[in-house]
């Protein structure tokens, strides 16, 4: 039987882990993201037990390991008197009880890691969707800016929370913008003169907070990010540099573990925070959305890129052994299986009480999407 053919739409996260599911699933797969290369952005990257556990049946927990950040827990602490609230522990007991390592690393070195697992000639640069048909006989056609046209047999549209392929399918949706920002950086933890900081620490101000923690095993790049209200600031790029002096007095008053990370930090950029609903549908066809796409969230569980890598384990699941014409009914699957999922995660996310008291996240950290039972279609 001839290789199912399927194009991935965005080579972030979600798209290079699905990428990564589905060759090793037996298909034919093409990636096309409309950057001409990749960057090392400045952020870090909360990678929970449950993402881990999709990185382990590829081989790349030993890299992630090497690369990342093995804190003792996430500890909830008053923004002032450092009072701890919740101390969520990690390490070698939630390694045990989840199956699998709770690990804080960069950004960049997450997106590397997910990389090397998939072949160099299946990743397509400067490849921007700018057209996608059907055709008469069941295909999708694809036309990108570079003149470039192609045809497959079912496209995974990973291409973020301003996706072209969800405008295609669904027309342009509103986001609900929260009336708060986020600052975030990352930077040499030398500039902090041999001061230590926690490992982890979310530190709760009435109407605002920050988190912070170290990102390289050897303690060497702090990040944090923030969430204060800005409500006059609406561009949400992450790329839009922030100003350090009005970040520093947004956070007077904070402990001074906060105003020493604060003060240290060189540069920062700035995202404005939107909210959206929960989508009613996914798929159209042979055509699905993935990841942030479908299920964009507020950074306050840090479980955005872990629900794009468990969405591409699950879907490999659905789509093994399927031909083009089970390719529909395998992505109504696929969403069956993941959308009360995501949508749970998506609307806790919003509240920005996640571990703010005592609470069992076993959903959250116990869930592998290798072995949750595929959702049984009517």
């Amino acid at each position: 039987m001839k290789k199912l053919s399927v194009a991935v739409i965005g080579a972030g996260m979600g798209g290079l882990a699905s990428a990564a599911a589905l060759t090793r699933a037996g298909l034919d797969v093409q990636v096309y993201e409309q950057a001409g290369r990749f960057t090392r952005l400045g952020a870090g990257i909360q990678i929970g037990c449950n993402a881990m556990k999709v990185l382990r049946e590829w081989g790349l927990e030993p890299l992630m390991r090497r690369q990342a950040f093995y804190p003792r827990s996430w500890n909830n602490r008053q923004h002032d008197t450092a009072e701890i609230m919740f101390d969520m522990e990690f390490g070698p007991s939630a390694e045990e009880k989840y199956g699998a390592p709770y690990l804080l690393g960069h950004r960049g070195d997450l997106h590397a890691t997910l990389a090397s697992a998939v072949p160099a000639d299946v990743v397509n640069l400067d490849h921007k969707l700018v057209g996608l048909d059907r055709s008469a006989d069941g295909t999708v056609e694809l036309a990108f800016a570079n003149g470039r046209k192609v045809s497959v047999d079912a496209v995974v549209a990973s291409d973020g929370v301003h996706s072209f392929v969800k405008e295609v399918l669904f027309g342009r949706d509103e986001p609900n913008f929260t009336g708060r920002i986020a600052y975030r950086t990352v930077y040499p933890a030398a500039l902090l003169d041999g001061y230590q900081i926690d490992d982890c620490t979310k530190w709760w101000g009435p109407d605002r907070h920050v988190v912070i923690y170290y990102v390289k095993p050897d303690r060497s790049e702090v990040y944090f990010v923030t969430s204060q209200p800005e409500p006059e600031f609406r561009i949400e790029s992450w790329s839009t540099t922030g100003d350090v002096g009005k970040l520093r007095e947004a956070f007077v008053g904070f402990h001074p573990q906060v105003q020493r990370v604060l003060e240290a930090c060189p540069s920062v950029h700035k995202w404005a925070l939107f909210d959206r609903d929960p989508l009613p549908r996914w798929g159209d066809g042979n055509v699905t959305l993935l990841g942030d796409a479908c299920h964009p969230m507020t950074p306050y569980m840090a479980q955005g890129a872990a629900m794009a890598i468990e969405d591409a384990a699950v879907l490999s699941r659905c789509l093994e052994g399927v031909d083009r014409e089970g390719v529909a009914e395998a992505f109504r699957r696929f969403e069956a299986t993941r959308k009360p999922r995501t949508s749970r995660v998506q609307l806790n996310s919003r509240t920005n009480t996640w571990l703010k008291t005592r609470v069992d996240p076993e959903w959250v950290y116990g869930y592998d999407a290798w072995r949750e039972p595929l959702a049984t279609l009517n």
